[in-house]
């Protein structure tokens, strides 16, 4: 069994540092952990849960997904007492605990790795009253939940790296110049030179992703009109599920009487990963001749070797199921992308 102690601010500088490396440690098969992706144990005494501590817990482990028009929140919390903390819930994947005792001087927040399972992390927080931790993790809280979510990204690399499709690695490479590593349980549905289409389809539900590329022409092929446009083009070539039909990004939306129609714009920011720079663009996508849709992120960036802008364009439709974990995995895939030394 691997332990890492580290507080807060420590943790999230070394998580940085670890970008693509393995950062838990596999136990017996009996200590493998429990529970879903953004799933959450949380162990707080009842005065706790319903102070200012318990508010301030609440909004930030069940803020909503950004990504997503309907809520849903950013982690499923199951709150238990601290009496009841033990045996299986002890082996769950995100555990968050709460202390407070007078005893205690300064408020802190310390996170752990494979405590009693893996992979698990194990965050404790605690102080000696609840307005000063109530605080404390309001101040940290970007901190907090970069370190539970790298935690959950950490396992989706993790499984794609150890079982990733060998043909999808192939046909990206040559196709985009990138090492990228797909989990085997993804098909590829269309290929050409400049796209790949890639997705798991189920009788209800589907989520994938299309990488995409075209001539870099300066900055201008970077704005989000420029982006949109080339979203649009290659959208057009995965078709929907009737004849004629076929994916396109959503302009306008129906307004609160559902009798109108507002403009809507896909949100466009620069963010970086790892030392790579990339625009990321979130809106919501639609089938054109039926009724069918869904949220999309999409990830572009420019590859240097060959002056090619590339997109990785991730989509999840499920209209009676939770579209958060789908979205999720889809987004961690962005990680697993690799590109030649020279970019």
């Amino acid at each position: 069994m691997k332990r890492i102690l580290l507080n807060i601010v420590a943790c999230v500088a070394l998580c940085v540092s670890m970008i693509g490396c393995k950062a838990f440690t596999q136990l017996s098969a009996e200590d493998t952990a429990t529970g879903t992706p953004y799933e959450m144990i949380l162990v707080c005494g009842q005065a706790e849960w319903q102070s200012e501590l318990g508010d301030t817990l609440r909004a930030v482990l069940k803020q909503p997904v950004k990504e997503l028009m309907k809520y849903e929140p950013i982690y499923d919390v199951m709150r238990i007492m601290p009496n009841n903390f033990k045996s299986l819930t002890k082996k769950h994947r995100n555990i968050v605990s709460v202390i407070v005792d007078e005893s205690i001087s300064e408020p802190e927040i310390k996170v752990e790795y494979d405590v009693t399972a893996a992979p698990q992390i194990f965050v404790t927080i605690k102080g000696h009253d609840n307005a000063s931790v109530a605080k404390y993790v309001s101040e940290n809280r970007e901190n907090l939940l970069y370190v539970l979510e790298k935690a959950e990204r950490d396992r989706t690399i993790n499984y794609a790296r150890r079982y990733y499709s060998e043909p999808m690695h192939e046909l990206l490479k040559q196709t985009f110049g990138v090492d990228m590593y797909i989990p085997d349980n993804y098909k590829i549905r269309t290929t050409s030179d400049d796209m790949a289409w890639i997705s798991q389809e189920y009788p209800a539900a589907r989520k994938g992703f299309f990488v995409y590329k075209y001539p870099y022409e300066g900055t201008q092929s970077l704005t989000a009109e420029s982006l949109i446009k080339a979203r649009n083009r290659f959208a057009q070539r995965i078709p929907g599920p009737a004849d004629g039909s076929y994916m396109i990004t959503v302009d306008k939306i129906a307004d609160e009487t559902g009798e109108n129609y507002i403009p809507f714009q896909s949100e466009h920011r620069a963010i970086r990963i790892g030392e790579r720079p990339w625009i990321e663009m979130v809106g919501l996508w639609d089938v054109e001749n039926y009724f069918m849709g869904g949220p999309y992120v999409s990830y572009t960036t420019v590859n240097q070797a060959t002056k090619e802008v590339i997109t990785i364009d991730c989509y999840v439709y499920s209209p009676k199921e939770e579209k958060r974990n789908m979205l999720r995995e889809l987004q961690h895939l962005v990680y697993l992308i690799d590109f030649p030394a020279a970019n």
